[in-house]
């Protein structure tokens, strides 16, 4: 479990997190969401320690980052994955010395433990003959699976995923959405996503976290986002007429009790 406290996170003057408490459990991809400009990002990478919150504290298993030592931060890195927006494949590495990075960053293993590790996880995300191809011969999904291998080489227990599935056509955006969400049950991680894409949030949020103007606006699960009276989760919902539709459905189940 991530718990954070109080977080907050300006620039230059200007508040770009404000007060934010929540939590994110362990086995569930957790979502954040929000409008462009909202802090998905910033909220993000305050998590995995790439910007200094201004005040609050984050909490990972009962263990707050903020009074560890450096080198038992680094060892709490090595605990986490990141899926990247763009994927952030190295071009000049083979897709095999990708996914190996993270083991050559962080670990004494032998040439061997780290070759079974490459397999192992590259046949994990269907990639079973891809480890001689360089990132500009793969499709935008193929670079996405192999961000996902990459992210889960050190068997990690919390993942974040950077808009995941940006670029991808809708059928790739599903496969790579339930590929993430297969990860996350199977190793037993805490997965936060951040997305903008309210098809993936609706097919494997499990809890949703909404940000506007840097604040936590609503939080709630997928189900419960259709009965909300929440003005600010319903304007950003039910901009598609798809989901505005399917709000009546629930809502009516609500009713009913059906």
């Amino acid at each position: 479990m991530i718990k954070v406290e109080h977080l907050s996170k300006s620039f230059s003057g200007v508040n770009v997190l404000n007060d934010i408490s929540t939590s994110f459990e362990r086995g569930k991809t957790n979502v954040i969401i929000g409008q462009s400009g909202s802090g998905k990002t910033v909220f993000l990478k305050s998590l995995i320690g790439l910007h200094q919150p201004d005040a609050g504290r984050i909490a990972f298993d009962g263990v707050y980052l903020d009074e560890l030592e450096r080198n038992e931060q680094r060892e709490l890195r090595k605990a986490m994955g990141m899926v990247f927006q763009g994927s952030a494949l190295f071009d000049s590495m083979t897709v095999a010395e990708n996914v190996c990075f993270p083991m050559q960053m962080f670990t004494t293993y032998s040439e061997k433990e780290k070759k079974d590790q490459v397999d192992r996880v590259l046949n994990r995300v269907n990639l079973v003959d891809a480890h001689h191809k360089y990132p500009a011969e793969l499709s935008g999904g193929m670079k996405k699976r192999v961000a996902i291998a990459r992210a889960i080489v050190l068997n990690p227990r919390y993942l974040f995923c950077d808009e995941p599935n940006s670029g991808l056509d809708p059928r790739t955006a599903i496969l790579i959405d339930d590929l993430i969400q297969e990860i996350t049950r199977e190793y037993d991680i805490t997965t936060l996503i951040n997305t903008h894409d309210m098809n993936s949030v609706m097919q494997i949020g499990e809890k949703i976290v909404f940000l506007k103007e840097g604040k936590l606006a609503w939080e709630g699960t997928k189900e419960e986002i259709f009965i909300t009276d929440n003005q600010a989760i319903s304007d950003f919902v039910y901009a598609s007429e798809l989901y505005q539709n399917v709000r009546k459905v629930y809502q009516e189940k609500a009713k009913t009790g059906h």
